[in-house]
């Protein structure tokens, strides 16, 4: 028997792009994203991606806890879907109700901030809890700041975790055991991340320059994003999923792209459609050089007559366990909403020569409106070699 399909209703978003929709949609159509910026971090100046709206929403009685600057930012997204979750909680009751996030983060800011205390003061703060920092409690205090009691928990795989978060919350969905799931992800700055990367030279102290030959880093980032999602039928589904793992180095990926081609070939598959009917695809596009190389040569195979695409860190940092959410959300968008242009690739426009050449949306472009269905294509790509493709439907 055919799997059921599923839907993405409502959408929360918060990045270095604004504090909700009504901010990100402009600016992501004019690829202007106020939050990138350079910032003092332990190891220098570093160029990141900010969220500058104030998380002003604080944990609700008895998760006190939990406050942190990533729940917050958990809190700001989910506060945008509220009203979906409540709905969906009424018809189908809070047990039936599921939560799947990703992370790579969680509260480690806050644990920082409470070490560097302590080294001073000889004691732990007294709003520091040990359970800010642990990486699977982001779902669990969304259930609980949601009312909701179905399955949560929280799947940390490095920079594929919230596009991993989307294929368990499509098989709790397919396997009838909710009704509705909370999915996504949110990862928020933190030292562990920025001078991690620095010591494997991975960060650019200026923006990200994805597929360039002048391309030398990322620039990390944070923020949430969180759609409901169900099988109750709606504009856009989640048509395809496609994962692999290919392990070829703890952090290095394969040079030729070989384990995430099968994820996009998994995902088309499970679509049902040809690389042809895809008429966008939201890049990984690191900006690192090894990733690039490795992701347009794997494009030029799975598309050989081309696709628009674009890469979108350069506008919110390499949000890491938010990332996967973050950027099919800005797919959603461009197949829900009819004049939201597809968004933009930033950089400095020279194509290192050694790479395919991909068709860069580099100018307002938008998805081609027919009759028939839409499919639009999100990659991501992570340390030891996890790989996923997300493909939606309209």
């Amino acid at each position: 028997m055919k799997a059921p399909s599923v839907y993405l209703h409502a959408l929360g978003m918060i990045n270095a792009l604004g504090g909700d929709l009504d901010a990100i949609v402009p600016a992501l159509a004019a690829g202007h994203a106020p939050g990138m910026a350079n910032a003092h971090t332990g190891v220098g100046e570093a160029f990141v991606g900010s969220v500058l709206a104030p998380l002003e929403l604080a944990p609700p009685a008895g998760l006190a806890r939990y406050d942190c600057r990533n729940n917050r930012l958990l809190l700001a997204a989910l506060a945008q879907i509220a009203p979906a979750v409540e709905a969906a909680r009424e018809r189908y009751g809070a047990h039936r109700i599921g939560v799947v996030l990703g992370t790579s983060t969680s509260g480690i800011e806050a644990a920082e901030a409470a070490f560097v205390y302590q080294a001073q003061a000889g004691d732990l703060p007294a709003n520091f809890n040990y359970r800010q920092m642990e990486i699977g409690t982001a779902a669990p205090f969304a259930a609980a700041a949601l009312g909701v009691k179905g399955p949560a928990f929280t799947i940390s795989t490095a920079c594929t975790s919230s596009a991993k978060a989307f294929a368990s919350a499509r098989r709790l969905l397919q396997l009838r055991l909710c009704d509705a799931v909370v999915v996504g992800g949110v990862d928020s700055l933190c030292e562990l991340t920025v001078q991690g990367f620095a010591s494997l030279e991975s960060t650019s102290g200026v923006r990200t320059n994805p597929m360039s030959r002048n391309r030398c880093g990322i620039n990390v980032g944070e923020g949430a994003a969180v759609f409901l999602m169900s099988r109750d039928e709606a504009e856009v589904r989640l048509a395809g999923v496609g994962e692999s793992s290919d392990a070829h180095h703890i952090s290095s990926p394969d040079p030729m792209g070989a384990g995430g081609e099968l994820a996009l070939h998994a995902a088309l598959a499970d679509a049902g459609v040809a690389s042809s009917a895809i008429g966008y695809v939201n890049l990984h596009a690191t900006a690192t050089r090894k990733n690039d190389e490795m992701e347009a040569k794997l494009m030029a195979r799975v598309f050989p007559n081309g696709v628009a695409t674009s890469g979108t860190k350069p506008l919110t940092g390499h949000q890491l366990g938010a990332a996967g959410a973050t950027e099919l959300a800005f797919a959603w968008l461009t197949l829900s909403r009819e004049h939201v242009p597809l968004p933009r690739h930033l950089w400095d426009g020279e194509a290192d020569p050694a790479l395919p050449v991909l068709d860069l949306v580099e100018s307002e472009r938008f998805l081609p409106r027919g009759a028939g269905s839409q499919y639009v294509m999100s990659n991501s790509f992570a340390f030891g070699g996890s790989n996923v493709s997300l493909i939606l439907g309209r």
